[in-house]
C-alpha cells in the first residue's frame, strides 16, 4: 500500500473513509505488488516530494521493492496520493538519476537492478572486508574504483607470451628442480639490476629473496621478528587492515603512528615501547598518498640505528610518480637497517603472485629458512619470464606506457571532481593508483553506502583506520574515499567516473 495524507484508495481508484491512502496494485496496472510506503505526511523542512523520494529509497534498502519491480505511472501514483503528478514525476526523475530507479520508454519505471545485498530496516551497512583483496571484493560492482589494482586489461599477454618462450626455450634442466629457496639466480639478478637503476635500492642478487607477493614477505619478516624476540611492530595510522591482522596472528603487538601533511609522524617512535620494527609506505603513504620528508626518512634510520630496530619498507607503487622525478627507496640510507619490498602486483598483475625482498646480509639466512619451512612460492616458469621480462627491457617499456596512462587518468578524475563537485578537494594524487577525495566532515557513510546502490565499489578511508588510533590528533574526524582510478578497463572508466561523480556531495 501507499501511505499518504488522504483516505485509502482501492484497485478502483474509488476513495475510502480512514487516515492514509493506498492502492493495490492489481492485474489491471501490471505491477502486481503493493508498495506499501511509509507515512508521507509532511513533516517541517520536508516536502511531499522529498518524502515520498525517501519513502521508496527505503523501500528498495530493505528489499520491500525487489530489483526490477515496475511502479505506477506518476499519473497513477499522483491521483492515488492527491498530489500533483509533476512530484511523482520529479520524484522519479531524481531516484533515478541516483541510481535507485530506471526509466525506459514502453517499459516504466522500476527499481533498479544492484548488486548491493538487502538489508533489513535499522540494520548497520557492511564495511569492506579488510582481509580481502581489491579485486575478490569489487568483483560483483558494476563499477569498480577499489584501490590495490592495475587495469588487468592491459596486461602485456603477447610480450610476456614471447618471454616466456625465450625464458623456457634458454632454461638449464635444474631451472625446473626445487632451486634455491631465495628464488631463481636470473630474476634476482635481473631484480638487483633493475631496483638499483629504477628504485635506487642499494643492492646484490644474493640478499634478493623471491616470495609470493607483499603478504607472504611480510608473513616470513613477522616470523623472523618473533624468532628474534621482537613484540612489538609500530605501524602507520592509516593502513591496510590485513597486514596488520597478519603481524597479530604471527604474535606481535601493532600500535598505530599517528600522519600529518608530511606523513608518519616518525618523531612519535621512540615513545612506543619495546618496539623491534616499524612498517612504513614512505613513497607514498597508503592510503593517504602523502610521502615521507626527507628529514623524517633521516629518524626513522637514526631510530633503527640506535636501537637495533628494523624498518619494513613497503614500496607498493614506486614506479608510478607523475608530477617529479620518483622518490628514491628509504632503504638506500641503510640497506642493514632496511627491509625493502617489492612486487609485480601493481606493475603487471597481482595475478603473477610475484615479489621480492631485499633484506640485511645478517637476516638472509633466517628469512631463507623461515622461507624454506613455509614452501609457497612463486613457480619457476613465472620467475624465469619476469627475468626475461626485465632484462630484455620490455618491463621498462610496460611501465613507461602505463605511467602515461594512469596519469591520464588521474587527470580526467581531477578534472571532472572540479567540473561536476567543485566543493570536493582531490589530494594524494602525485603518485601511484589512487586518489583521496576529502568528504564534508560526518559525509563518509552516505556517500559509501550511495555508491554502492549505484553499483559501485569504493573505499571509504575509515575502513583503513587503525582500531587502536582513535587517540591519535585528527585521525577519526576525516571523512574521505579512496578511489582506485588504476582498476577499471577503459570500457567502463568514464561510466565509473560519472558514478562516482553522481553519488559525491
Amino acid at each position: 500500500m501507499v501511505h499518504s495524507r488522504g483516505g485509502t484508495v482501492g484497485q478502483s481508484g474509488r476513495r475510502h473513509g480512514g487516515g492514509a491512502v493506498s492502492r493495490q496494485a492489481g492485474a489491471s496496472s501490471g505491477l502486481g505488488a503493493d508498495l506499501h510506503l511509509d507515512d508521507l505526511e509532511l513533516r517541517a523542512g520536508h516536502g511531499l516530494r522529498a518524502s515520498l523520494m525517501e519513502a521508496l529509497r527505503e523501500a528498495v534498502r530493505s528489499g520491500r521493492l525487489a530489483p526490477g519491480t515496475r511502479l505506477p505511472s506518476s499519473r497513477v501514483l499522483a491521483a492515488d496520493l492527491s498530489v500533483a503528478r509533476n512530484t511523482v514525476a520529479d520524484a522519479y526523475a531524481e531516484l533515478a538519476a541516483e541510481g535507485w530507479l530506471t526509466s525506459r520508454q514502453g517499459s516504466g519505471t522500476r527499481v533498479a537492478r544492484r548488486t548491493a545485498p538487502r538489508r533489513a530496516v535499522g540494520e548497520p551497512l557492511p564495511g569492506p572486508s579488510p582481509s580481502a583483496p581489491g579485486p575478490v571484493r569489487g568483483a560483483n560492482a558494476r563499477y569498480d574504483l577499489l584501490p590495490g589494482s592495475p587495469t588487468l586489461a592491459a596486461f602485456p599477454r603477447a610480450q610476456w607470451l614471447a618471454a616466456a618462450r625465450r625464458a623456457v626455450t634458454a632454461a638449464p634442466n635444474d631451472a625446473f628442480g626445487y632451486g634455491d629457496p631465495r628464488g631463481r639466480i636470473e630474476l634476482r639478478t635481473a631484480l638487483a639490476g633493475y631496483l638499483a637503476r629504477a628504485r635506487g635500492v642499494r643492492v646484490d642478487p644474493d640478499r634478493v629473496i623471491v616470495c609470493a607477493g607483499f603478504v607472504h614477505g611480510l608473513r616470513l619478516i613477522g616470523s623472523v621478528l618473533g624468532a628474534r624476540g621482537v613484540r612489538t611492530v609500530a605501524v602507520e595510522a592509516y593502513g591496510v587492515p590485513q597486514y596488520r591482522s597478519l603481524l597479530t596472528d604471527a604474535g606481535l603487538h601493532t600500535p598505530g603512528l599517528p600522519l600529518d601533511g608530511d606523513g608518519t609522524v616518525t618523531s612519535a617512535l621512540p615513545g612506543v615501547r619495546g618496539a623491534g620494527a616499524v612498517l612504513l609506505t614512505p613513497a607514498h603513504q597508503f592510503p593517504t598518498g602523502v610521502p615521507l620528508t626527507p628529514r623524517r626518512r633521516a629518524a626513522v634510520v637514526d631510530w633503527a640505528r640506535g636501537t637495533g630496530g628494523l624498518v619494513l619498507e613497503d614500496d607498493y607503487d614506486g614506479e608510478f610518480r607523475y608530477d617529479r622525478q620518483p622518490v628514491g627507496a628509504l632503504q638506500s640510507l641503510d640497506p642493514e637497517r632496511v627491509v625493502y619490498f617489492g612486487t609485480a602486483s601493481k606493475s603487471l598483475a597481482p595475478g603473477l603472485r610475484i615479489g621480492w625482498m631485499v633484506v640485511p646480509r645478517a637476516m638472509v639466512a633466517e628469512v631463507v629458512a623461515a622461507k624454506g619451512h613455509s614452501d609457497w612460492a612463486p613457480g619457476a616458469i613465472g620467475q624465469l619470464t619476469l627475468a626475461e621480462f626485465i632484462a630484455s627491457g620490455a618491463y621498462d617499456r610496460h611501465v613507461r606506457a602505463m605511467r602515461l596512462r594512469y596519469r591520464r587518468r588521474r587527470d580526467q578524475l581531477v578534472d571532472a571532481i572540479a567540473e561536476r563537485a567543485p566543493g570536493i578537494r582531490v589530494t594524494g594524487i602525485a603518485a601511484g593508483l589512487h586518489a583521496v577525495l576529502e568528504l564534508p566532515p560526518g559525509t563518509e557513510e552516505s556517500v559509501t553506502s550511495a555508491a554502492a546502490w549505484q553499483g559501485l565499489a569504493v573505499d571509504g578511508l575509515r575502513s583503513y583506520v587503525h582500531e587502536d588510533a582513535a587517540g591519535l590528533p585528527g585521525v577519526r574526524k576525516r571523512a574521505a574515499l579512496v578511489v582506485g582510478y588504476g582498476t577499471p578497463p577503459d570500457s567502463a572508466w568514464h561510466g565509473a567516473l560519472d558514478a562516482l561523480c553522481r553519488v559525491l556531495p
